[in-house]
């Protein structure tokens, strides 16, 4: 309990402390020409009040990650509250921030693009590929888990509210909320979602305090893996745990709400702000999923993680503390928030996609015919990998997502140094995430399956190379 809080109080301070040094660095100006004026079209771009505009940022970047992710996450022990707390404050937020300030500074374009303007166009072209593959994932991702969630906690009545059910209602929502403009569907309701995600957090945050169970602690061999599996904990939590501290999905949501923003002083709250409330929720249900995971039956000596690991899908782990901790107002929350949070990214998942093809297309998408061309194809691809298994989906996500955020990271540090700038604050979050990214692909299953030894001396190694490059390559603006 002592690590839980001191790690919720950490978050607050980093928000204050070090969120004020990163907007110190990009020095906002309430002068600077937004894109929502100098672009306004009605659909993607157009004005929108600030407490709208977190409300849809946080909604966005939630999703299942902080969440589910935590939930697998916790597994480790407890550092994932270190990750969720240091990868939150010095990695996640910054480059949140970065992305969404950038993108605003050059025009309101999206992620591949910004990234292609500091790195070159070869590597333009593989972010349009990279990021479109990775928000395609994410929209199979965030409908297979609200639809599972759903599906366990509705009656059997045949198909209808089974999981094909659940899957085909809320994939026709994402259609008309990825084809309407902006303040039809997604303005209205995102709000709303918004306010239950955050009750829900409390909810189940103020049980962290008043149920009884057992919770990790720092003093509790924080640096030695606890998982049920013997997986070590780096570089796997770090993929494990992508939302909750850092996430390259985030990079392309950013430029949706940057441009909608109507001064760049908004930046600091709503981008760096929002990813630090996210580090909040997954730190909460860490907390919860062990605490409660540690309070049920199960072999004797039996531990809390395996208990936990048993409980399999982070779905029913919702359902069950949700509704075990809180009766029928849980599972009211747990549909409302746990639900809507994938559900609201999806939807703006491929809102992404349409607007990363729009960018490189040059397509205007004020007709409807033009959104409907770009959004077509993603669609039916999306619908294939319905099929697929959901833990490997996830894994494949994972991976995707956290090697977009260090690209991101790269091209956020070229850009400060040709602004002459302080690029300490992305150049060092990038180099840790080299090694994370490129460890975790050498020795997963999923990717060349070799000794965690060879994975981290190859990570460490194109580390260092990629600083030496930095470091002495000649500054030109």
């Amino acid at each position: 309990m002592v690590t839980f809080s001191i790690s919720l109080l950490c978050l607050l301070l980093g928000y204050l402390l070090y969120g004020a040094v990163v907007e110190r660095v990009i020095k906002p100006s309430s002068t600077t020409q937004m894109p929502c004026y100098t672009k306004q079209d009605g659909v993607d771009f157009m004005p929108m009040p600030a407490w709208r505009v977190f409300l849809i940022q946080f909604l966005n970047i939630a999703g299942t990650g902080p969440i589910f992710g935590a939930i697998m996450g916790i597994l480790f022990g407890p550092a994932a509250y270190l990750w969720i707390v240091f990868g939150c404050i010095f990695a996640g937020a910054v480059h949140d921030y970065l992305c969404g300030m950038i993108c605003i500074r050059q025009g309101g374009v999206s992620l591949p693009e910004i990234i292609g303007n500091e790195l070159g166009d070869g590597m333009r072209l593989v972010m349009r590929v990279g990021a479109l593959v990775l928000l395609v994932l994410v929209g199979a991702v965030f409908v297979t888990t609200p639809a599972s969630l759903l599906d366990n906690m509705t009656p059997d009545k045949g198909w209808f509210f089974s999981n094909g059910f659940w899957l085909t209602a809320i994939f026709l929502y994402f259609i008309l909320a990825t084809l309407l403009p902006i303040d039809k569907l997604i303005g209205r309701v995102y709000p709303v979602f918004g306010f239950a995600l955050l009750a829900m957090a409390i909810g189940i945050g103020w049980n962290i305090y008043t149920q009884e169970g057992w919770m990790p602690e720092l003093t509790d061999a924080p640096f030695v893996t606890h998982h049920p599996k013997g997986l070590p904990i780096f570089p796997m939590l770090c993929i494990t745990i992508a939302c909750g501290a850092i996430s390259g999905f985030h990079g392309t949501q950013s430029p949706l709400m940057a441009r909608c923003l109507t001064s760049e002083r908004l930046g600091r709250p709503i981008f760096y702000g929002a990813m630090i409330t996210e580090g909040v929720v997954a730190l909460i249900w860490a907390a919860a999923a062990v605490k409660f995971a540690s309070m049920l039956p199960g072999e004797e000596g039996a531990t809390a993680y395996e208990k936990l690991a048993a409980l399999g899908n982070p779905a029913i782990v919702v359902k069950e503390i949700s509704t075990g901790w809180m009766g029928a107002v849980g599972a009211v929350l747990a549909i409302l928030g746990v639900v809507a949070a994938p559900i609201t990214s999806g939807d703006t998942a491929f809102r992404s996609a349409r607007l990363i093809a729009a960018d490189f297309l040059h397509l205007g998408q004020k007709r409807i015919v033009n959104r409907l061309v770009l959004c077509l194809p993603l669609f039916a691809i999306t619908t294939a990998l319905f099929f697929i298994d959901f833990n490997a989906l996830w894994r494949y996500f994972a991976w995707t997502n956290q090697t977009l955020a260090c690209i991101m990271l790269w091209a956020a540090t070229v850009w400060l140094r040709k602004q002459k700038k302080l690029y300490w604050i992305a150049f060092l979050p990038a180099l840790f995430m080299t090694v994370v990214c490129t460890s975790y692909i050498l020795i997963a299953p999923e990717g060349f399956g070799l000794s965690l030894t060879i994975g981290l001396s190859a990570g460490l190694t194109l580390m260092v190379i990629l600083a030496i490059v930095t470091l002495f390559k000649k500054n030109t603006k």
